[in-house]
């Protein structure tokens, strides 16, 4: 379920809960397309049968996860009354648990602060990608999205 807010209520919404993002599958395709696009071609990404005999199977780059949020994110959130929305960056990341080549991943997060800046509002957002029947998600932040009337 997506949540629509307008610029103009966002300043009353710190402290609130946004949807979940539903369940993403993390292939090793997408992996693989990954590391091409990235030049990060380490065998604990891409080797699939080194990976298994070593690790237990490929992982995801922690930067792959890392831009699941924006599409997560847009499968739960939308705003209306803004022309134009830019990343600030991210506060407090942390890579916490390696995400396996087959696993599902969805966003949950809540805004935790929202302020002017430059015009516009710069909001924050507590974010975990959790992994599916894992206690401890792949990562944490607090992500920071300036968004201008």
């Amino acid at each position: 379920m997506k949540r629509v807010i307008d610029y103009s209520e966002l300043p009353s919404l710190a402290g609130s809960g946004l949807p979940s993002s539903g369940w993403h599958l993390v292939s090793q395709e997408q992996i693989d397309r990954f590391a091409d696009a990235a030049g990060d071609r380490q065998w604990i990404h891409v080797d699939v049968e080194r990976a298994a005999r070593e690790t237990g199977g490929t992982i995801a780059h922690g930067f792959l996860t890392l831009s699941m949020l924006t599409p997560l994110s847009a499968r739960t959130l939308d705003f209306t009354g803004v022309s134009r929305a830019i990343n600030y960056g991210f506060d407090r990341l942390r890579f916490i648990s390696p995400v396996r080549a087959g696993a599902r991943v969805r966003l949950t997060h809540r805004i935790t602060k929202v302020e002017g800046k430059a015009g516009g509002l710069a909001f924050t957002r507590e974010c975990l990608l959790e992994i599916e029947n894992e206690e401890r998600p792949a990562l944490s932040c607090e992500w920071i999205v300036l968004v201008f009337p």
